[in-house]
């Protein structure tokens, strides 16, 4: 049995899942800006898909700070935590009706709401990791470059 005011340790997030994380972001992001940048509609519904995809990551980023945040006790109030809750969830409905209606290919809804998916479950993980990183340099902070008390002489 774990007690649940107990401190989490957090170890350092390997390399490796640091750099799926930032590929996954990277690559949903691209696929999603391609598509809509090739797109054939108009301007006013290109803008209705980045902000709608903005507001998405914006969203994701501030759920995953709030949850965090109360897990590891830092005061976060029930107001900010139910507006980036239902501003996820209108980003995810406004992107699911978006697509549904929009004059577009299965195939290319279908790209889109996957770029869309693909980014916000990255947008978590590189959140997370920047957030463990930092959480893990303030307790192993980085030795200082030592100091050189003798110049190297010509010889």
């Amino acid at each position: 049995m774990t007690d649940t005011h107990t401190p989490q340790v957090l170890g350092r997030p390997t390399g490796a899942f640091v750099g799926a994380s930032w590929v996954a972001l990277g690559l949903g992001a691209s696929v999603y800006f391609i598509g809509l940048y090739s797109a054939h509609m108009t301007l006013a519904e290109k803008g209705f898909y980045l902000s709608v995809f903005l507001l998405g990551l914006f969203a994701a980023i501030s759920v995953q700070k709030a949850v965090r945040d109360r897990a590891e006790e830092i005061p976060v109030t029930g107001a900010y935590l139910g507006v980036a809750w239902s501003m996820l969830l209108v980003a995810l409905t406004v992107m699911a009706v978006g697509l549904w209606n929009a004059e577009l290919l299965l195939s290319e809804k279908g790209f889109y709401g996957i770029g869309f998916a693909m980014s916000l479950f990255a947008v978590v993980a590189v959140q997370k990791n920047v957030r463990d990183l930092a959480a893990f340099r303030s307790v192993h902070p980085e030795p200082a470059p030592k100091e050189h008390t003798t110049y190297p002489t010509m010889g």
